[in-house]
């Protein structure tokens, strides 16, 4: 039996597509944290208001849904400086959150267009950002297979939360605020900082640490081989290649 890899090779301009994507994802936020639209308020009935020492099991649905709305006023601003045209909130079981497509203006218009996967993390909880589960193995295999110019983008978000009493009503209602962002492209997660965990389905590629990355520049081939590598040691090779006839990933003679 003759194994052939299909092997993905990404358009030369790519680099400069994630780079392009990363700073205006990257400008948008900050820009909405300058100017104090960082805030989401968050109203009880609850005479002691929020459990705060919970409020971290919550609060990735919020902060995504805030980042969702910076994107969409974005768009639909007069001004849009950032040239996104097109915003998406990403379905129940996609592997992102959110679909963004920009227009770059050189010589010719170009579009550009990235999943992107938020990920809330709390300042004051020191295991908050550590291994949080980014995407399943073969789905993300498979994408960059299927499209070698794909851009996966994750973007971080560190969020507080303090409560806030009502004088009125002498209610504590809750208020969250997004603090800072960082946003990385999957592709270049050096290896050192990307993990993989067996659990789920065909596993789980994982971030060590959200909040300090190491980026290293790769081909998709590359990266390809880098989360083959991690998969074959954890499950062996017998299994892989299970998942390579099943998904398409290889050529048998």
């Amino acid at each position: 039996m003759t194994i052939s890899y299909k092997i993905p090779k990404e358009n030369p301009d790519y680099s400069t597509h994630s780079a392009y994507v990363i700073k205006q994802i990257s400008a948008i936020i900050k820009d909405a944290i300058d100017s104090k639209r960082n805030l989401i308020f968050i109203y009880t009935n609850l005479r002691h208001g929020l459990p705060l020492e919970n409020i971290h099991k919550v609060a990735g649905p919020f902060v995504e849904a805030w980042a969702l709305e910076q994107f969409e006023d974005t768009k639909q601003s007069a001004k849009n400086p950032y040239e996104l045209i097109n915003v998406e909130a990403g379905k129940r079981l996609d592997a992102f959150d959110i679909v963004l497509q920009f227009r770059r203006k050189r010589s010719n218009e170009q579009y550009v267009s990235a999943d992107v996967d938020v990920k809330a993390t709390a300042e004051d909880i020191k295991t908050s950002g550590k291994s949080p589960n980014i995407t399943s193995f073969a789905r993300i295999r498979s994408a960059f297979l299927e499209d070698p110019d794909y851009i996966f983008i994750i973007l971080s978000l560190k969020h507080k939360v303090y409560g806030e009493r009502d004088p009125k009503t002498g209610m504590t209602n809750g208020i969250m605020e997004v603090i800072s962002c960082a946003a990385y492209d999957l592709k270049y997660v050096s290896d050192s900082d990307l993990n993989y965990n067996p659990a789920l389905g065909t596993g789980q590629l994982q971030i060590k640490d959200i909040h300090y990355v190491d980026l290293q520049k790769r081909t998709v081939w590359e990266f390809i081989q880098m989360i083959d590598r991690k998969f074959i040691k954890s499950n062996g090779k017998r299994e892989w290649l299970f998942l390579a006839k099943k998904f398409g990933w290889i050529k048998v003679e």
